[in-house]
């Protein structure tokens, strides 16, 4: 069953967002800060919250720090845990948190139906074609044919970040045991990472960040700006 809107706790330290627009449409669902070193989507989040980011239609779901303990720790993984990201579908028994907080995220997938799950990444390594892998300024992708969505928000991205090496560029690169394919092989969504490059300044990748969100929230219906 879809939640009421408010914030909700998949853990005592874990908030969930959930905001519903009075004009019907689909339901996106936004996360960041699965590994603990990848801060700068979280920050971006963080900053769309307060500006009090709303759907015009339908319904938005933002977990703005989803691995807290590691998100603390600045590591990809919470001191002596797992990488959540490798933890879906979860199991509610398991003595492991991170598999515990998977099934409860899965949960949440499975009640939602979101149209779009979008996780936000950062990468060490600026993409290149001849590097495998590689990921930094790319939205990555596991199913083809390519989901639309994805160039269209690319071409939008690549208008507004001009500088040297900040252009985006697609890549296909399906992982089964990741959360999003996990999450798109359960659910059919359209399931996106959003992959910045380390090498910028923190401040410029917080900008990517939130003009991604942004985009493809225009994109999926969520956030009509036009009404």
């Amino acid at each position: 069953m879809p939640l009421s809107p408010g914030v909700h706790w998949l853990s005592p330290t874990l908030p969930l967002h959930v905001f519903e627009a009075q004009q019907p449409g689909p339901t996106a669902l936004i996360q960041a800060g699965i590994h603990g070193d990848e801060v700068c989507g979280v920050h971006a989040l963080q900053e769309l919250l307060e500006e009090e980011i709303r759907p015009t239609h339908g319904r938005l779901l933002v977990v703005p720090v989803m691995n807290p303990p590691a998100y603390r720790a600045r590591q990809r993984k919470a001191p002596d845990g797992l990488d959540l990201n490798r933890c879906f579908p979860g199991d509610a028994a398991a003595p492991e948190r991170e598999i515990r907080l998977a099934r409860k995220f899965m949960d949440l997938v499975l009640d939602e139906r979101p149209a779009l799950v979008t996780t936000l990444h950062e990468s060490h390594k600026r993409y290149d074609p001849e590097v495998n892998p590689s990921f930094g300024q790319t939205i990555v992708y596991g199913v083809e044919p390519r989901p639309p969505i994805v160039d269209r928000t690319i071409a939008r991205l690549n208008e507004r970040f001009g500088g040297d090496n900040e252009h985006f560029d697609p890549q296909y690169y399906p992982v089964a045991t990741s959360s999003t394919e996990v999450i798109v092989e359960a659910t059919g969504c359209v399931g996106l990472c959003i992959e910045t490059w380390m090498g910028f300044e923190e401040p410029r990748r917080v900008q990517m960040q939130r003009a991604v969100v942004e985009f493809l929230l225009d994109d999926i219906g969520v956030r009509r700006l036009d009404g």
